[in-house]
């Protein structure tokens, strides 16, 4: 199971000195990371917020960035911070269960997603 994923920003991290940080990784997320993301009192205070929160858990690497912060993720590009959290949801999607069918009427063959609900 893939764990960790490689990314490029389209646009890339400007640090304080004007360099440009385009290469990452991103790790899956735990329950533990959006439990205390969801506590943190800058989601508390502001719910937007917690986007910025998880994204600095999950980035496990910048290319020449020691330790990925809040603040530094404040300061991305909108288009980076879009591609990020796009990626977010796509490897921490989970995917629905199918089951392949043919129908008996007509004989074609489908892919049906199984979902599971709670009654009563």
């Amino acid at each position: 199971m893939t764990t960790v994923y490689e990314f490029e920003l389209p646009r890339g991290y400007q640090d304080p000195s004007g360099a440009v940080h385009k290469k990452g990784k991103m790790r899956l997320a735990t329950a533990g990371d959006e439990l205390t993301a969801a506590r943190d009192p800058r989601v508390l205070n502001n719910p937007s917020y917690l986007t910025i929160v998880l994204l600095s858990k999950v980035i496990i690497e910048l290319e020449g960035i020691d330790t990925i912060s809040g603040n530094m993720m404040e300061q991305l590009y909108t288009a980076d911070l879009t591609f990020l959290q796009d990626m977010y949801e796509k490897i921490n999607a989970v995917d629905l269960p199918a089951m392949h069918v043919v129908c008996p009427h007509c004989g074609e063959e489908h892919e049906v997603l199984l979902i599971f609900t709670r009654e009563g």
